[in-house]
């Protein structure tokens, strides 16, 4: 699957906010940095987020950027799909006329798609954690 540098920028920035979910919303500046976004370009990726409806935003000094549902409720396949299609359906485009390679594109269109949605932002934080957690070196003598 072909995924451009906004859609990796994007499930990035929410998967931030997963794992950094606090009372408080999150400044981009702070995405950026940890995620090694450029700030502006993730300024219009979070845009381009809020009216998708997967992030909300604050302004002001305490404003910042925070999930629109809770991380259970959101796929990597439904964020992949609005970011890289807007919303409009498919990523694949139609190839015009059929050929014998047809099929075999929609079993794998259909088997990607079966992992990706299936696939939520608190799965993968909570993965990526305990793998984290996994490989601590232990000093104790």
């Amino acid at each position: 699957m072909m995924t451009s540098v906004k859609g990796e920028y994007a499930l990035q920035a929410l998967f931030d906010l997963a794992t950094h979910q606090q009372v408080k919303p999150i400044k981009i500046a702070e995405i950026a940095k940890r995620q090694k976004i450029p700030q502006k370009f993730l300024e219009l990726i979070l845009a381009n987020l809020k009216q998708g409806g997967f992030v909300n935003s604050r302004r002001g000094a305490e404003g910042g950027y925070h999930l629109a549902r809770p991380a259970g409720k959101i796929t990597v396949g439904e964020v992949l799909r609005y970011i890289e299609t807007g919303g409009a359906g498919s990523q694949r485009g139609h190839r015009g006329a059929e050929t014998p390679f047809t099929d075999m594109w929609r079993r794998v269109d259909a088997s990607v798609a079966a992992i990706l949605d299936h696939t939520t932002f608190d799965e993968l934080a909570r993965a990526w954690s305990e793998k984290q957690l996994k490989y601590v070196p232990n000093w104790d003598i």
